[in-house]
């Protein structure tokens, strides 16, 4: 059906007296595939995000581009909820302890990637931080050990 071929190819140039019939045929296929795709995309394109979008949009490629354009990933705003997340986490006591470990130290593992380093030292102290009053033999044993 090639449903993608305005994806994957560029439109062809405009059509004159003198294209030939495979041309024509083309170019025809390509527009069926751009408004095909023009209106799949607007279907599954939130309606509070398409009326930021701009109408002049002729192409699925275009439209996408605007789209990119518009919701790019901002770093700041990822570090920011990451590191909102890993301070504030507390175990609840329900699950396995070694799944919540695993969880914040990924959490550190995606600020240390946004460059942002957190030292293991830190990552411990805020793992045992979180950690319920249940544990606090756990804590004081880990505080009372001599570094290595």
């Amino acid at each position: 059906m090639d449903l993608d071929l305005a994806l994957r190819d560029d439109s062809s140039p405009p059509l004159t007296d003198q294209s030939t019939s495979d041309e024509k045929r083309n170019n025809e296929r390509w527009e069926r595939s751009n408004r095909l795709c023009l209106m799949i995309i607007k279907k599954a394109v939130p309606e509070v995000f398409r009326g930021t979008m701009s109408e002049t949009t002729v192409t699925a490629k275009e439209f996408l581009q605007d789209i990119e354009k518009r919701f790019v990933k901002n770093e700041k705003t990822e570090v920011s909820t990451l590191l909102t997340r890993l301070v504030s986490m507390k175990y609840s006591g329900k699950g396995n302890i070694r799944e919540y470990i695993m969880e914040m130290s990924h959490l550190a593992s995606k600020l240390n990637a946004l460059k942002l380093k957190l030292s293991e030292e830190l990552l411990v102290h805020l793992i045992l931080i979180s950690l319920p009053t249940q544990f606090s033999q756990f804590k004081m044993s880990y505080n009372c050990q001599k570094e290595i």
